[in-house]
């Protein structure tokens, strides 16, 4: 009875954000009626399942009391087969409607901030860094995300050091806040000649793009320089100082962002990386204080941590979180994750519904 009071009570909310939907005064207020009509998708999925879990619940006492009455034979054998059918759609149900009412991650469908860091391993990190950045573009592609640089350092050899780069669209955060921590790439190098195999690594971060109510920046804390571009660039570079360099005071965060020509459009996407590693910064300290006790499966990606390896030799990837193998390492490698990355969501569901830790970063 506990599961159909939880699913009366989302039927009776969404009936309340349907009303509400036809309010004038939500009708002309954007924010709001963006707001709750978020909030009734989220839950139409609940919904309908909670009709045919009734409709069910609803044939099982009819059944039941066809049986329990006696009468025709034939009749009441028919109903006995029906009865056990229902029962085990049922169980299915309950199981259906257990993992929707999971809680879900407030911040699943924002945009992202991603950052991608050659580690050890010289120029052959570089290189794997943007085979990791290629992995995630190609990705976006697939799923119709909006890709925007940030900025970009190369290492040579067509590799790079860091690049940092924003994702917008449907999901976003919900598909790659897994992503988070260290890869690990076994294979020879484009700069080995006796065909030894190198591991190497680079770091990913997936944080969030924030609002500005959500993080409050102090402008009297921040340090702002701006300096002339460097790179490609045409007439403009070196001449004009467009590119921007803010290190927030208090955390010591410094970002920098020489990719547009109009220092205006810079400052902007330098601050709004600087909310996200804020916000990142505060949700990692959350998710530490957790895990001081608790112990995931899927864990947040704990950046210290290895969470996947590339096997170029083997054509393998696997996933050491959640003990995952899969060997399609060149289809993987072009941006074709998303066995991946259900995979995942599947393990953090199910340590979910055990109830054992919070996972979502």
């Amino acid at each position: 009875m506990e599961l159909i009071e939880k699913l009366r009570s989302v039927k009776e909310k969404f009936e309340k954000i349907y009303e509400q939907l036809s309010d004038p005064d939500i009708v002309n207020n954007q924010e709001k009626l963006i707001a709750l009509s978020r909030e009734r998708s989220d839950l139409t999925e609940v919904v309908e399942v909670f009709y045919k879990y009734e409709d069910v619940l609803k044939n099982i006492e009819g059944n039941r009391e066809i049986v329990e009455k006696g009468g025709d034979k034939e009749i009441c054998e028919f109903a006995e087969d029906e009865l056990q059918e229902l029962k085990l759609k049922k169980e299915a149900l309950e199981e259906e409607i257990k993992i929707i009412l999971i809680p879900k991650d407030p911040n699943d469908n924002k945009d992202v901030i991603v950052e991608i860091r050659a580690g050890t391993g010289g120029d052959e990190a570089g290189l794997f860094a943007f085979d990791l950045y290629r992995m995630y573009s190609r990705f976006a592609e697939v799923k119709g995300w909006k890709k925007e640089i940030i900025d970009v350092s190369d290492s040579g050899l067509g590799g790079i050091k860091e690049v940092i780069f924003s994702l917008s669209g449907q999901g976003v955060f919900g598909d790659l806040k897994y992503e988070n921590g260290v890869h690990r790439v076994q294979r020879v190098p484009q700069t080995e000649t006796n065909g030894r195999v190198h591991t190497s690594a680079a770091t990913v971060v997936v944080m969030p793009e924030v609002e500005d109510v959500q993080i409050d920046i102090d402008p009297g804390e921040l340090k702002i320089d701006v300096y002339r571009s460097g790179g490609a660039g045409g007439q403009n570079v070196n001449k004009v100082e467009t590119a921007i360099r803010i290190t927030h005071l208090p955390t010591g965060l410094v970002v920098q962002c020489q990719d547009e020509r109009s220092q205006l459009k810079n400052k902007q996407k330098a601050m709004k990386v600087l909310r996200a590693r804020i916000f990142d910064m505060k949700q990692k300290e959350k998710t530490d204080e957790i895990a001081a006790h608790r112990k995931s499966i899927v864990r947040s990606g704990d950046r210290s941590d290895k969470i996947r390896t590339y096997n170029f030799s083997q054509n393998r990837v696997t996933d050491h979180r959640i003990g995952f193998t899969l060997y399609n390492l060149s289809g993987i490698i072009e941006g074709d994750i998303t066995e991946l990355v259900e995979q995942l969501k599947m393990a953090d569901k199910a340590e979910k519904l055990n109830g054992n830790v919070e996972v979502t970063k």
